[in-house]
């Protein structure tokens, strides 16, 4: 399970990462969960921190952006599926800090020929936690 805060509440969360999205880096709420903030502080701790970030080179720069999430979602999925039933992963950025998917744009010549050359970076990195509730 995926959880984020919004305003005073934590509720789940499904992936939707989308380089033609204005946030790139998205999720959506599933209306699974939710769960007061204070009460979810009160009861989960968290145990572990992670940052996901990734960077991408190609000639086209949606595939290059799409590309660059899909590893980050993989790993966002590996993260998931080593939790054990009673843990969470919990979006730890907020709106100040809410990575974005960069790109620097270039020409090179190959074959005698013009072309362009996109590099593509997240920053910041997505921070995601690993919560568990007390016993």
């Amino acid at each position: 399970m995926i959880l984020r805060v919004y305003g005073q509440s934590v509720q789940s969360v499904e992936v939707h990462f989308n380089s033609r999205a204005f946030h790139e880096v998205g999720f959506r709420r599933d209306h699974r969960r939710s769960f007061p903030l204070d009460d979810f502080e009160r009861e989960w701790e968290r145990v572990a921190e992670h940052e996901i970030a990734d960077r991408g080179e190609g000639r086209v720069q949606d595939e290059t952006q799409q590309a660059m999430l899909n590893r980050m979602r993989e790993h966002l999925e590996s993260l998931l599926s080593e939790l054990s039933d009673d843990e969470a992963l919990r979006i730890e950025n907020d709106e100040t800090d809410w990575p974005k998917a960069r790109d620097v744009q270039r020409t090179i010549i190959e074959d005698g020929e013009n072309r362009l050359h996109f590099t593509a970076w997240v920053e910041p990195p997505l921070r995601v936690a690993v919560w568990r509730r007390r016993s």
